[in-house]
């Protein structure tokens, strides 16, 4: 009987990544690295001083930080109902120029407002037609709501939202202290984050009155109205329920150093407790407020030179967890008045606040870049429970990055501008400061000064169990 012959199976041929990004600075909160990384179905899945796989295509960044992809945990995009405001198109698309990968959407100025699983949905499912980023849901937290906030759990919002003064919008109520500590309490049996705008109505309305009666509509009365005290009231109350309910807290868009001393203090008492701040209260002063009226109105208001110093004093302390950007964009229309007063507050600076943040930190870029990807994304995945897969570059993540290049200086004008209304308190600064590129899910989408070909549509997040 004649022998089989052998036959011989060839090995297979190695599988093609899909991307290398070759030659470029990595930053990650440990520190920078001169490596390469290697994208495959749109995870980084090989990181080396030099990769050698056979790629279907090649990123050069050479000369370029290659930094985590930006999860602003605090715009407002206003759709469905106020979509002439900004839009989840506009908005996602001027995050990604500066950046950003991610965002979570506030519940408010959407309309319906964000209080309940079916209004969630709603939004959800206009997000993944118009964002070209990911993104995540807050759900809100108002008088009447709690037999709705298991729903909101159960439908994937990363968080509730409350008020702790008036909210502007009249479908969106504040929380008095009653409603506050009621809904923290039933928040923590859910395992859901509260997030809390610190400001106390009773304090804000009798500076505001005293302020009004002296005939006074300025912005200086407008930042007199807002003193520091009305902040530090309000986080004192959410500190002492976040204690008293075992809540997850998060405290947003602290505006002051002695704000952070409060939640850095109740963070040493085992409070579960983060801080956020946002761009502007490290890069404006109250003197800029004056300066440049209704695009740097906000509350709270900006602070004193003083103050904004001390507030990048905190953050390289450690004492900031988060920082986000406040995107709250409105019709020019809108921001015009004499009285300053009636202004409508908000600051839209999704796509150049945290590119000026870098280029606060050129001269210390070695010390303060890693920093910077702790707060603007590895901290802010862990916060809000994202996974193992969003926040650092690091084999297994989503390859989730921006080029960012360090260059001449340029001036900041409204023709690059990618929100729908060219409305900014950064125009006329210089920055040396660029981002070339931004990819989501190792796809590119954006790239040289405009929408990349072929952006891929932004997928819906969610947390993490406990």
């Amino acid at each position: 009987m004649a022998k089989k012959k052998k036959q011989y199976l060839a090995p297979p041929e190695p599988e093609h990544l899909d991307l290398v990004v070759r030659g470029g600075r990595i930053v990650t909160p440990d520190g920078i690295r001169d490596v390469e990384l290697g994208i495959l179905h749109g995870t980084i899945v090989r990181i080396a001083r030099k990769i050698t796989d056979p790629t279907h295509a090649t990123l050069e960044a050479e000369g370029s930080y290659v930094f985590p992809g930006i999860i602003d945990a605090h715009v407002h995009f206003n759709e469905p109902g106020r979509a002439e405001w900004e839009g989840l198109a506009h908005g996602s698309l001027a995050l990604a120029a500066g950046g950003g990968t991610c965002f979570f959407d506030m519940p408010l100025n959407s309309e319906p407002p964000v209080l309940d699983a079916v209004e969630l949905r709603e939004k959800r499912a206009l997000a993944e037609q118009l964002s070209c980023t990911d993104f995540a849901l807050w759900g809100g937290l108002v008088p009447g709501n709690l037999d709705k906030l298991a729903g909101l759990r159960d439908a994937g919002a990363i968080g509730l939202k409350a008020f702790m003064s008036s909210s502007g919008i009249e479908s969106f109520p504040r929380v008095d202290a009653k409603a506050l500590h009621a809904g923290m309490k039933r928040a923590a049996k859910l395992g859901l984050l509260v997030a809390v705008h610190a400001e106390d109505e009773t304090l804000a309305n009798k500076f505001t009155a005293a302020q009004k009666a002296k005939g006074k509509h300025d912005p200086k009365a407008w930042l007199a109205s807002r003193p520091v005290e009305v902040e530090l009231t309000a986080i004192r109350q959410a500190l002492e329920f976040a204690g008293e309910t075992g809540c997850a807290l998060h405290i947003v868009h602290v505006s002051s150093p002695e704000g952070l001393a409060l939640i850095t203090e109740a963070r040493g008492q085992r409070v579960d407790v983060t801080a956020e701040t946002c761009s502007h209260y490290l890069l404006l002063n109250d003197k800029d407020v004056a300066k440049l009226g209704a695009p740097a109105k906000c509350a709270p208001p900006i602070r004193d030179e003083q103050r904004r110093l001390a507030m990048w004093q905190e953050l390289r302390a450690g004492h900031i967890q988060t920082v986000g950007s406040d995107h709250s964009p409105s019709p020019p229309e809108m921001k015009t008045s004499k009285d300053f007063f009636a202004i409508w507050g908000g600051i839209a600076g999704v796509q150049h606040g945290f590119q000026l943040l870098m280029n606060e930190c050129a001269a210390t870029a070695a010390k303060d870049l890693p920093l910077l990807a702790a707060v603007l994304a590895r901290n802010v995945a862990r916060r809000f429970r994202l996974g193992h897969r969003k926040g650092l570059l690091t084999e297994g993540h989503d390859a989730d990055f921006s080029l960012v290049d360090f260059g001449d200086e340029h001036t900041i004008t409204a023709d690059e501008l990618w929100t729908r209304h060219r409305i900014s308190p950064y125009l006329g600064r210089t920055s040396r400061v660029r981002v070339t590129h931004t990819y989501v899910r190792g796809c590119p989408v954006w790239a040289d000064g405009g929408v990349a070909s072929g952006a891929p549509k932004g997928q819906f997040l969610r947390p993490h169990s406990p």
